[in-house]
């Protein structure tokens, strides 16, 4: 079942950039950076409460990131649900005819493993599993 809220993913163009709006008028601190090569980005993580903000810059033209800031601009890219049971998870929106991206979970950001929903059958909010 689902058990939280994990994180927002929102798209950047530059965390160097963005990094400092959310340290220096918001008062929150970078935890960490790391490039995820599967997935063609680099992440910055920040807390807040038991929420998680993790921002996406592009590490190449072709990265998803890429092309969503291309036409959609830097802002809110998925919402995250954490979860103690992706595959179950992805079974049961498999079961009710949503699209998955993912069939099954994959290598993402902080070592969690991941899968997305497509936007298509989850009202335009790209959706992601985490654990």
């Amino acid at each position: 079942m689902l058990k939280k809220i994990d994180h927002l993913g929102i798209a950047v163009r530059s965390i160097d950039k963005a990094r400092a709006f959310y340290e220096k008028t918001l008062g929150m601190s970078c935890e960490g950076i790391e490039v995820v090569e599967s997935q063609k980005v680099k992440t910055a993580l920040f807390t807040i409460g038991e929420t998680h903000i993790e921002l996406l810059e592009p590490t190449s033209k072709d990265s998803p990131i890429a092309k969503f800031l291309e036409r959609n601009g830097e802002g809110i890219h998925h919402i995250a649900y954490g979860t103690d049971d992706i595959s179950r998870q992805l079974d049961i929106a498999r079961e009710a005819g949503c699209e998955l991206i993912n069939e099954s979970p994959i290598e993402g950001a902080g070592g969690k493993m991941v899968a997305f929903l497509h936007p298509k059958s989850t009202h335009g909010v790209l959706t992601e599993f985490c654990t």
